[in-house]
């Protein structure tokens, strides 16, 4: 089974993360999703496995959360889905995904779950 993490090298969490899943033996796929974003699809798939809304995993305090209006609650599910492939960076980190299983590194021992 392949492991992945959507990875932001800049970002301590998903450095502490990616760590830990190494330290267990664990060489996932590294995705920079700045730099390779997930497409609707992908982001609805890994949702799905979170058990998540797309609010619950975008990053409310970016300043282009507030500059795109994303507060909005009539803003739909799919409205969201769509500034998070187009804004990366709204999306939390570093989620972590195995076996049709995902799980988001805050803390970073919450993967561990996965396995």
């Amino acid at each position: 089974m392949t492991t992945t993490i959507w990875h932001n090298p800049r970002c301590s969490k998903s450095r502490q993360t990616l760590q830990l899943l190494r330290d267990n033996g664990i060489e996932p796929e590294v995705v920079e999703y700045l730099k390779t974003p997930p497409n609707a699809a992908e982001l609805t798939a890994v949702l799905t496995a979170l058990q998540m809304t797309p609010r619950e995993l975008m990053r409310t305090k970016e300043a282009v959360y507030k500059e795109m209006a994303l507060s909005d609650d009539g803003l739909s599910d799919q409205q969201l889905i769509d500034a998070m492939v187009n804004e990366p960076k709204l999306i939390e980190r570093p989620v972590v995904t195995h076996d049709g299983k995902a799980a988001l590194g805050r803390p970073p021992e919450q993967v561990l779950a996965l396995f």
